[in-house]
């Protein structure tokens, strides 16, 4: 058990990675790290063990998802210390936005699981292709590698673990080096459901742990980070022929428009933007609000941001709890100073100190007066930070939306759900809510992932079980009759395909010129194909 007694930070000795509380400084624990060098033995280790597992039945490895759901629900409260204690997130969003939608998406992949992955038959409605049989096979790929993000340190990758392991193959996961405990943790949970010693095994080091992880036999890689990363991981990735999923982060907008409810717009923002201290790839990172409605919306958001609790996030009351480190602490500093700089207002909110707290603090600041140019509207702030922005029309509203690198997600807040169903069709993203934000990375069955730079394929549903197997086609014939496309090859042969192709996709006045004129080598190809062995 890598959880010790909190103490101040000293130097960590060589093959040590120490865990720092975010709130205090004091060290949480510690874990013993690897080289790069010897990640492909464990990544090996895995792969022996890995085919018992698969040859289990989706309905004998639900079972164990069931019971890692039991497992991580007795341990509810422990885990949700750690995650506070290690990400700095409140106490209370360790609860809702970690650990229940985990408890969620194992049950929901014991459930669903079996009948995603159940052989799907194929029909085929060509006539010549009625005696064949066809179905399609998911297949384990064997073994997964999970390069997993500190921000949702728990969430993220325990619901990709849990997908691939009920698509039967095995997991190596690399936690964030910020948050190292908790990827011992989520081991500990499937070893104590049962699951096969050695199944899912944690490894932990730098970027070279994670550069070795990508490079080694693992047969496909989610990787949760940044752009630049999640670049060489694709890059490195297509190099061996292997599959990838990146997540890569978002800048998701927020359109509100005239017809909305404001106050639950209001509440939504709020919350979309300042969840997890804003250090959420899919937060509300800017919001574009029509002019009708513009001023009672900022003033509402001033409001409820400013009432919002920082502090201790061990208190069941706190709302924002510290920045994970000092650089994130230094960046989101920086991007604000920027826009203000240039023109923007801080309308509340702003880098405090709490007594007794060494972390880095930042209240919930709304930022107007910002404009596409400031860096702020186009770089990833990951901080409790929302800048606003008044526009005129609809059109206007989604041209911004849509001027970004990123496509995660975003939100239309209207009372009108064809108008918010429209501008969502138009919206350049993965994913959009329409009068929500976000909820959706707690609810197993829905797909997540993005398009642009927010990253390629999709974790979660049952498209993320498709990631996590390889997809076989297997067809049958009895052969009770020949082929009509076998050799021989000849002019009656060609006449026949002809007429088949004309009696099968043409107009009616072409189906009787091919009854007409290619009734004779229809008759004898026919003959061909009913002598059966020749």
């Amino acid at each position: 058990m890598p959880l010790v007694t909190p103490s101040k930070k000293k130097s960590a000795p060589a093959g040590t990675l120490e865990s720092l509380n975010p709130a205090t400084g004091d060290v949480v624990g510690s874990v013993s790290t690897i080289t790069p060098d010897q990640v492909q033995g464990i990544v090996s280790e895995v792969e022996a063990i890995q085919p018992a597992w698969a040859e289990l039945t989706p309905e004998d490895r639900a079972v164990y998802m069931r019971r890692a759901a039991t497992v991580l629900l007795d341990r509810l409260d422990e885990t949700a210390e750690l995650l506070t204690a290690e990400q700095g997130k409140p106490i209370a969003e360790s609860y809702t936005m970690e650990l229940v939608p985990s408890i969620d998406a194992l049950r929901w992949c014991a459930k669903e699981g079996p009948k995603i992955l159940r052989d799907e038959k194929i029909r085929f409605p060509q006539a010549i292709f009625k005696t064949k049989r066809s179905r399609f096979r998911f297949e384990p790929i064997g073994v997964v590698g999970v390069i997993a993000p500190w921000n949702y340190p728990w969430t993220i990758p325990m619901q990709e673990i849990a997908i691939a392991l009920m698509a039967g193959n095995g997991v190596v996961l690399k936690p964030a080096s910020l948050t190292p405990l908790l990827g011992e943790a989520i081991q500990r949970v499937f070893e104590d459901a049962g699951f096969p010693q050695g199944l899912v095994r944690t490894v932990h080091g730098g970027g070279q742990v994670g550069d070795a992880l990508t490079r080694s036999s693992v047969g496909k890689v989610f990787f949760t980070g940044s752009v630049p990363v999640g670049y060489k991981v694709g890059e490195e990735c297509a190099r061996l022929m292997k599959g990838c999923v990146l997540e890569l982060g978002g800048k998701d907008p927020m359109i509100v428009l005239p017809d909305a409810n404001l106050d639950f717009a209001v509440s939504g923002a709020v919350w979309g933007g300042f969840a997890n201290a804003g250090q959420t790839c899919s937060g509300i990172e800017r919001a574009y609000v029509m002019e009708e409605v513009s001023e009672r919306f900022v003033d509402g958001v001033v409001s409820a941001a400013a009432a919002l609790r920082v502090g201790d996030p061990t208190r069941t009351d706190t709302e924002i709890g510290p920045m994970v480190s000092e650089d994130q602490y230094e960046l989101v500093c920086e991007l604000v100073d920027d826009a203000i700089a240039n023109g923007a207002e801080r309308r509340c909110g702003g880098p405090v100190e709490i007594e007794g707290f060494s972390g880095n603090f930042i209240a919930p600041t709304v930022l107007t007066g910002v404009t596409h140019e400031m860096r702020i509207m186009k770089e990833e702030i990951f901080g409790p930070v929302l800048p606003i922005m008044t526009v005129r029309s609809e059109q206007e509203a989604l041209e911004k939306a849509n001027d970004s690198e990123f496509g995660l997600g975003a939100s239309v807040w209207t009372g009108d759900r064809q108008r918010g169903e429209r501008i969502a069709g138009r919206i350049e993203s993965g994913m959009v809510w329409i009068n929500d934000h976000m909820f959706t990375h707690g609810a197993c069955q829905c797909s997540w992932g993005g398009v642009k730079d927010s990253g390629l394929g999709r974790s979660h549903s049952k498209f993320g079980f498709y990631e996590c197997v390889n997809l076989k086609l297997i067809t049958y014939e009895p052969g009770l009759t020949r082929n009509f496309w076998w050799h021989p090859y000849d002019e009656t042969f060609s006449q026949a395909i002809r007429s088949s192709a004309r009696l099968l996709y043409g107009k009616s006045g072409q189906k009787v010129e091919a009854i007409k004129h290619g009734a004779g080598p229809l008759l004898e190809i026919g003959k061909r194909v009913t002598r059966r062995g020749n």
